[in-house]
């Protein structure tokens, strides 16, 4: 027993000593070309175009025809969603989707927010973006980055955006109003897809950092969970003279911290932990180890070969479906798994649900968003040594995928300006409590801007 003890805590101090030595590094602001071919010689277009999200009789109709060719698997007796999309289930949202889902009328949704793309290192870059519709006089709007991750888009943000763009006029104060900037990660959405292997984390960092400046932002706050949250972070990590605040929902960390928990147990004040941080990790075995076995298989073909999966995935809308709305029960909530509906009316609409699907199904992207797996796959924690010294507020959801005590989180952002234990919520916190997390957002800014 105090041998396993003596080798745990030499092992977790060679670990943490490792990965915190304090480096004062800044990841370097570098080039590059992802367009076709090589890169032109002469300068690239840098206007900014308006765009439309547009649909066709033709679109529809070849939806409509696959769905009505689906072959459906019958799922073993009392299996809920603990296989995977329970297909009975999947039934019901297939006959939605053919039947009553009204895909012109969400095109005028997603059109209700400007839209515009713009050439940044040879491909086509799409983003929204929102400003307030009439600040008070002497109230200067914060520009704000939001950006997404897999399998979501940019349209899980449209729920908040109003809430940060347009505070009085939902019953919020309007002491901080923003100009959200929501692109989509290349490869995603409406954003061209690279022609080049290696376009990561940091390259779409980079991107993200020119599109600001193209923009006329020198200084800027930034907000990410899933994907955003690395990408966000790797900009704050290579140009954080011009980040004014980084606001996460969730965190990639490699540290010492796990082997900790195995001690904490008894005595988690000791170890830095606060009894809630307990109450999300414990037990260890099923929160953590369990739960990460079962939610990490997509991560290893994604990471792997993406490309086979995605050929399957970009031919039956069914598939698609299943395999992108499963993630949306379990990431919502672990519980979910245990229910014949994964859930997933208890917190999104079928209408919602479903354009998130739309926007990979009619632009072709569920292949090239799965890549970004494996171009990630070799560099993920390589800037994880790199500290982050930009302010950083920090959203703990409980029923995020893995629990980040604010011990963890301070290893890594130096500077943590707030950190909240969320009342509810999970993975995708602005989709899902878009009303929590601008709250928080505010929070996190007001405690900056004091300072």
């Amino acid at each position: 027993m105090w041998l396993e003890i003596l080798l745990a805590s030499v092992l977790a101090f060679v670990v943490y000593w490792f990965v915190s030595w304090d480096k004062n590094e800044m990841l370097p602001l570098e080039d590059g070309w992802w367009g076709p071919g090589a890169r032109p010689t002469a300068p690239e277009d840098e206007s900014i175009r308006p765009f439309k999200v547009e649909t066709s009789d033709e679109e529809i109709k070849d939806l409509h025809q696959r769905l009505d060719g689906t072959r459906l698997t019958p799922p073993l007796e009392d299996s809920r969603f603990h296989y995977g999309f329970n297909s009975n289930y999947l039934k019901k949202v297939l006959s939605y989707w053919r039947n009553e889902f009204d895909w012109r009328k969400q095109v005028e949704t997603l059109n209700r927010y400007p839209h515009f793309k713009t050439k940044i290192e040879g491909l086509d870059i799409h983003f929204v973006h929102v400003k307030p519709p009439q600040p008070r006089s002497g109230c200067t709007p914060k520009p704000l980055l939001m950006v997404h991750g897999w399998p979501g888009s940019f349209y899980e943000f449209y729920k908040i955006i109003p809430l940060l763009t347009d505070p009085a006029n939902h019953g919020l104060s309007d002491e901080h109003v923003f100009e959200v900037i929501c692109p989509s990660i290349p490869g995603y959405s409406f954003s061209e897809a690279a022609s080049k292997k290696g376009l990561n984390t940091v390259v779409t960092a980079r991107i993200f950092y020119k599109l600001m400046l193209r923009l006329g932002f020198q200084e800027f706050y930034i907000q990410g969970g899933d994907w955003g949250a690395l990408i966000c972070t790797n900009m704050a990590q290579m140009v954080p003279s011009h980040v004014k605040g980084l606001h996460l929902n969730m965190a990639f960390l490699l540290n010492g911290g796990m082997l900790t928990l195995f001690l904490a147990r008894h005595c988690p004040r000791l170890f830095g932990y606060t009894e809630r941080d307990m109450e999300l990790m414990c037990p260890i075995k099923e929160k953590i180890f369990y739960q990460s076995m079962r939610e990490s298989g997509y991560m290893h073909i994604q990471s792997t070969k993406p490309d086979t999966v995605g050929c399957a995935l970009n031919d039956s809308p069914a598939g698609l479906a299943a395999y992108i709305l499963e993630k949306f029960s379990t990431w919502t909530s672990s519980e979910f798994q245990q229910l014949e509906d994964g859930g997933l009316e208890r917190k999104f609409s079928l209408d919602d649900l479903l354009t998130n699907v739309m926007l990979y199904w009619t632009t072709g992207t569920i292949a090239s968003s799965q890549r970004f797996y494996k171009e990630n796959a070799g560099q993920l924690f390589k800037s994880d040594r790199i500290k982050v010294s930009v302010p950083t507020g920090f959203a703990a959801f409980p029923c995020e995928l893995l629990h980040a005590p604010e011990k963890w989180v301070k290893s890594k952002y130096r500077k943590l300006v707030s950190y909240s234990y969320m009342p509810r919520g999970g993975h995708f916190a602005a989709f899902e409590e878009p009303e929590l997390l601008a709250q928080d957002i505010r929070k996190f800014v007001g405690l900056l801007e004091l300072q």
